[in-house]
């Protein structure tokens, strides 16, 4: 009995561990593999911090929450993407004060290119399958 008492736990331990391994793979994986490489690059080193569902900064998450986007309507994903471009042509993303505490978070212009040729591309994609 204390065999099958111990066996039962040590199963229960391994099936624990592997369900937070898996909830741990989640939250890791985003962006998700499809986006282009140069796009995962610059969203994980300078937007993704702010805009995910895990942030602290209501704000930045209420306004773009990238864990939460493939959950979005087509007509909102598509308003994101042009939201996307109109922020980074009109050089507001990343804000000033913002980079006044993190330098290192400011878009180049080739980041920036990347990432409004990629939102223009998809926004197109999403018009064109409705």
């Amino acid at each position: 009995m204390k065999t099958k008492f111990t066996l039962s736990f040590f199963f229960l331990g391994i099936f624990s561990l592997s369900v937070m391994a898996n909830d741990s793979d989640k939250t890791e994986s985003y962006p998700p593999t499809s986006m282009p490489d140069d796009v995962k690059a610059v969203i994980q080193n300078k937007c993704f911090g702010c805009h995910n569902t895990d942030s602290k900064n209501d704000k930045a998450k209420e306004d773009l929450d990238f864990k939460a986007f493939a959950d979005l309507s087509k007509m909102k994903q598509i308003s994101s993407y042009k939201k996307i471009n109109e922020v980074l042509g009109e050089n507001e993303m990343p804000p000033k004060k913002f980079l006044d505490h993190y330098p290192d978070k400011k878009l180049t212009e080739d980041e920036k290119k990347v990432l409004m040729k990629w939102a223009k591309a998809e926004a197109e994609k999403l018009v064109k399958g409705m």
